[in-house]
């Protein structure tokens, strides 16, 4: 085996390298030129014949740098076997459901189900994907928020059109967060949850002096939002408010 470490490898072809690229480049130059037919098929054996050197020669080469750590010998690339993140449930009826709207022309059906589909994919690119059904309707609320600001501003501006636009949008997202088995959270029933959190945190002798015991509090894998979806930024400004008047 050669030492290809030490590059002898490299020694012992070197002397056949400008012969093997001597021939190749006159083979290459004769196709331009006004050489004979014989004297380009000569040039082309010889190429052909000095590229057959290098190979045999190089064969024992390939196997010494397969087994040299210097070029990776030494690490053995290793596949994982196991299976991709499964698609939630509710994500994968909303591709499902995206298919069926296209077939039966439901503009408003379609409208939601791309904005949130986008919506999912590109949050699959961020450090933040939507893996459970809990976050998907989450984004699905958020969409229905957003929508329901948009009906608000086109009554003002006297936009019928707009606004029943809008209100069938939101119609479709509601159907599917009630159909979602997910327990979705209002802003009053946070509010009595933060209540509770703060007079059991008084109770225990703290005082919470900021929003953060309380939040760690009702976050917390075991607490009493666990598993359910809700307005993380309506808890926030909550919570803020109760621990301000207390």
């Amino acid at each position: 085996m050669y030492d290809w470490e030490s590059s002898s490898g490299i020694k012992k072809v070197a002397p056949e390298l400008p012969r093997f690229l001597a021939g190749i480049g006159t083979a290459l130059r004769s196709n331009g030129s006004h050489t004979t037919s014989t004297t380009v098929t000569c040039h082309r054996q010889m190429a052909t014949k000095a590229s057959m050197r290098l190979l045999i020669t190089y064969r024992p080469l390939a196997r010494s740098m397969a087994q040299s750590p210097r070029w990776g010998g030494s690490t053995r690339h290793t596949f994982s076997t196991e299976s991709s993140p499964s698609v939630p449930p509710l994500l994968a009826k909303l591709k499902g459901d995206l298919k069926m709207a296209m077939k039966a022309k439901d503009a408003p059906r379609l409208a939601v189900l791309r904005s949130v589909l986008a919506a999912t994919l590109n949050a699959s690119k961020t450090g933040s994907p939507i893996v459970t059904d809990a976050q998907l309707v989450a984004l699905l609320l958020k969409t229905s928020r957003t929508g329901k600001e948009s009906t608000a501003e086109f009554r003002e501006a006297g936009r019928q059109d707009l606004v029943d636009k809008e209100e069938a949008q939101i119609r479709v997202i509601e159907e599917y967060v009630a159909g979602s088995g997910i327990e979705s959270i209002d802003d009053a029933k946070l509010r009595e949850l933060v209540q509770q959190v703060m007079s059991e945190l008084l109770a225990g002798g703290e005082k919470p002096r900021s929003t953060g015991p309380v939040m760690k509090k009702l976050l917390a894998p075991d607490g009493p939002l666990a598993g359910k979806t809700f307005d993380k930024a309506a808890l926030s400004t909550i919570a803020k408010e109760l621990l301000d008047s207390a």
